[in-house]
Order: structure tokens, then sequence, then C-alpha cells
């Protein structure tokens, strides 16, 4: 979240998943979460209501939601360990449509044994959708955790994948 000095900006904006939940500073999206999910975000007292500061990030969701993006391109600033930090960086590389497994993820950010590491930094990614991290399956192919709900995660995997077979 922004230095005791910045302003936290917010909006919601109505989504086929439910509500979404933006957050930022006015310059980076700093979160996107998905409040009718298992964790929904409260919203400080602190935090200013804005609409402006999100139109870009808000046109883009519309258009992803139609089958229309395939890739985001917004400025993010996420806070996280530097360990983190890799695995989000890991998985905005993960191609629309597809999908990868805990350990290859894993594998790629040079951690091979952490599959379950990876799957905790995977579930502390604060800027869900944009960062994919619904792309990330079990090693068996299942929908495993995702902290917007398995419906959600399946929702997103299915509509990428329909995309994708229509391009």
């Amino acid at each position: 979240m922004p230095t005791q000095t910045q302003t936290t900006l917010y909006t919601t904006v109505e989504s086929p998943i439910g509500q979404l939940l933006l957050v930022g500073d006015g310059e980076a999206l700093r979160g996107l979460y998905m409040q009718e999910g298992r964790r929904p975000m409260s919203i400080p007292d602190s935090w200013q209501h804005s609409e402006e500061p999100f139109a870009e990030v808000r046109r883009q969701l519309d258009e992803y939601f139609a089958g229309e993006r395939v890739e985001f391109d917004v400025k993010l600033a996420s806070e996280g360990s530097e360990f983190e930090q890799r695995v989000w960086r890991a998985l905005a590389e993960i191609p629309y449509g597809e999908t990868i497994s805990y350990g290859e993820l894993a594998h790629r950010i040079g951690h091979p044994d952490g599959a379950r590491a990876v799957g905790m930094a995977n579930g502390r990614n604060p800027i869900s959708i944009v960062v994919p991290c619904h792309r990330v399956i079990g090693a068996d192919g299942s929908l495993t955790g995702y902290g917007g709900g398995i419906d959600r995660k399946r929702f997103l995997l299915e509509l990428e994948q329909g995309t994708q077979r229509l391009a």
C-alpha cells in the first residue's frame, strides 16, 4: 500500500464475477480484489473514493471480460517480499488461455522444490486478474485454491480458453 504521505484511492466495478475493488495511488494499480470471494477487502475510512484514476483499468477490464483483451497494460505497484515479487512477475508471463502447475511455476523462478511457497505467494497476489494467478493449477490439472473461489477461477479460465479458440 502507499506510504503514509500518499493517499489511497479506490473504486468498485461490477463484473461478470461480481464486484471488484480497485485500489491505487493515482499513479498505479496496487490492488484488485474480488469482493464476493472468500476474502473481501475492508475499505478503511482513510481511503478516498475516486473514479477517474481507474478509468483505464476499468476500460481494460471491460475489454477482458468481453473477450477482446488478452493482456493488460496498466502501471502496477504491489508490495511484497522479494520472493513474492518474483512469483508475481512470473505469473504475468503466463500466456492468456494457458495454465501451469505450481511446481512448474516454482521451477520457472529457479526454486524447483518450492511449489508450496509459490502457492502461498500466489495466494497473496494483491492484483488478481491483471496478474493472472488464476492460471496456476494443481499438478494433476485440478483447479486448486483461489481467493475468489473455484467457481470464479473456472469462469476466468473458461473465458480465456473460449476466447482463445475464437482468435
